[in-house]
């Protein structure tokens, strides 16, 4: 379905369709002791806190044009945090425009649709390996939302107020709406893949891989850092303080983890 802005369907009512952004991320680090993964686990806990975490979803309800009704948040104990936004219809300040193009939306940018009974979630579930010094940080973000643009306009923001290694992200769009005869529309864009909607420069840095159901309309790409700086995953320390071997073995172990994560399964040698 190829429209332009000019080309809009008339339909029944409001529209229906209820399209879902589910974004996923990981942040890999090396804690070889207790005291290092307890530091580790509070820096993430500050840096990620609920207070952050409503301001992230926050301007993505800005970038989105949704009118936040309510706002529930917790900073959990021992670790992690939960924020849940409900919002409904925007103003529209202007005719949107890019409506039906797939492109990468802003950092932030202007207020471009209508929402209504939608929801802007974030859950953290900081974790670490018991025996491999190990420590993982995972974000989970879901932005459901009813009206004429899909939540992918968002999804540029939410790659940038995080340090990722890993990503998995999914977009669905469920439901039906109708048009002025009664005639169901159960997608009113066109969508091709979700890398659609990621800058170059980003998709530059990524290995990426696509699964998508084009027929329901269900797709999927997780994304995994191409470049591998062992400096950037010790937590408090350089490498330098290592010896070639231990360079070499917490090396291993890192990109294994980051491995098994992209592919969602254990490598482990039976």
């Amino acid at each position: 379905m190829k429209l332009t802005p000019e080309q809009r369907i008339e339909l029944h009512g409001f529209n229906n369709l209820t399209k879902s952004l589910s974004f996923n991320m990981y942040d890999i680090c090396f804690t070889k002791t207790k005291e290092e993964r307890e530091a580790y686990i509070e820096y993430i806990d500050e840096q990620y806190n609920a207070d952050r975490l409503t301001k992230i979803l926050n301007t993505v309800a800005d970038i989105i044009g949704a009118h936040v009704l309510n706002t529930a948040k917790q900073d959990y104990v021992p670790q992690g945090a939960s924020v849940t936004l409900l919002v409904s219809e925007g103003p529209v300040v202007e005719v949107p425009t890019e409506s039906f193009s797939e492109s990468p939306g802003p950092l932030p940018g202007s207020v471009v649709l209508q929402l209504d009974k939608s929801h802007i979630t974030v859950h953290t579930y900081p974790e670490y390996h018991p025996d491999e010094g190990i420590s993982t940080f995972r974000a989970d973000i879901d932005v459901s939302t009813c009206g004429e643009i899909s939540p992918l306009k968002a999804l540029n923001h939410l790659i940038h107020s995080f340090d990722t290694d890993i990503m998995t992200i999914d977009y669905r769009v469920r439901g039906f709406t109708r048009d002025k005869k009664g005639h169901k529309l159960f997608i009113d864009h066109d969508i091709r893949s979700i890398q659609n909607y990621i800058p170059d420069n980003v998709k530059n840095l990524y290995d990426m891989i696509d699964v998508n159901v084009y027929p329901e309309h269900i797709f999927h790409t997780k994304c995994k850092l191409k470049q591998f700086d062992l400096n950037d995953y010790l937590f408090g320390y350089k490498k330098d303080i290592l010896t070639e071997k231990e360079q070499e073995e917490i090396t291993q172990r890192l990109k294994k983890e980051m491995d098994e994560i992209f592919y969602g399964r254990n490598f482990d040698v039976q």
